[in-house]
């Protein structure tokens, strides 16, 4: 198995994980640093839907858009509280990473 072959796997594992995964309760419409967490998970989870229909490959404006919300996450990541899933968001990190991981291409 090579490295493509083994990011695809672990993509197509942690979007299942991730699809079975309820959004974290109390948390619909809530925000953190001014980031609306409904909407970060939706596009991270377009972006990697996308990415797997597309045979591992995203246009530039979702790969940048991927790119933005991995910093969002980073900068939210340390704000959650154990009420509020921190697994899901880390799971949702991993996932937006490993797709532009398997897919580098430039952000401008």
């Amino acid at each position: 198995m090579n490295r493509t072959d083994e990011s695809d796997a672990a993509v197509t594992h942690l979007w299942q994980e991730h699809m079975r995964a309820p959004f974290p309760a109390g948390l619909r419409g809530a925000d953190r640093a001014g980031i609306d967490l409904v909407r970060l998970d939706a596009d991270i989870a377009g972006c990697v839907s996308t990415w797997q229909s597309n045979d591992g490959s995203l246009d530039a404006e979702r790969h940048r858009i991927l790119h933005n919300r991995i910093a969002d996450l980073e900068q939210i990541l340390p704000m959650l509280s154990a009420t509020e899933d921190p697994s899901y968001w880390q799971r949702l990190h991993q996932l937006a990473q490993l797709v532009t991981e398997a897919d580098p291409r430039p952000t401008k």
